[in-house]
């Protein structure tokens, strides 16, 4: 079935899962923490703890190489014993890295966090890194956005808003 967007007082909004990533990098911003493909797992670590952030994206130059997750702390590393002041990140992190782009739409990224089970999707267009979303950035949105579309609603059925 095919939503048409909601026209109330002359503002349309458009059903949220259609939104591009775009909007919503627009909305968070576009600033990414790296790291170079040279450092260890403890800098790596020291990185996301700084920034109280769940991952950092592996930079070899300008290149995306990979990404390091929480996740991959936990089985990568602490379960296979890893000295983290000497194991390079190169050897845990995610080296084949699924990216979007930003014109990719919300529903179709909360598709892949479902099927793929991973938590954040690098941002790429024409081969540059524009940003990084999470499911954390995708949740805060969608429940934002029908917290909006609610109250417009509940705005127009008490006559408060003209059509």
């Amino acid at each position: 079935m095919r939503r048409l967007p909601l026209r109330v007082n002359c503002v349309y909004f458009q059903y949220p899962m259609n939104t591009s990533i775009s909007a919503l990098l627009d909305g968070k911003g576009h600033a990414l923490r790296t790291v170079p493909s040279t450092v260890t797992i403890a800098e790596a670590v020291r990185e996301m703890n700084q920034h109280r952030i769940g991952s950092v994206l592996v930079m070899d130059g300008e290149t995306l190489a990979g990404i390091f997750t929480e996740r991959d702390v936990l089985t990568r590393v602490i379960l296979a014993e890893l000295d983290p002041k000497t194991t390079p990140i190169t050897q845990v992190m995610s080296a084949k890295v699924l990216t979007i782009g930003p014109e990719a739409t919300v529903q179709q990224v909360m598709d892949i966090f479902a099927e793929r089970r991973c938590r954040h999707l690098p941002v790429v267009q024409g081969g540059k890194l524009v940003g990084l979303i999470s499911i954390g950035d995708v949740s805060r949105w969608v429940a934002n956005a029908h917290r909006a579309e609610a109250e417009s609603l509940r705005q127009y059925i008490a006559g408060g808003l003209s059509t």
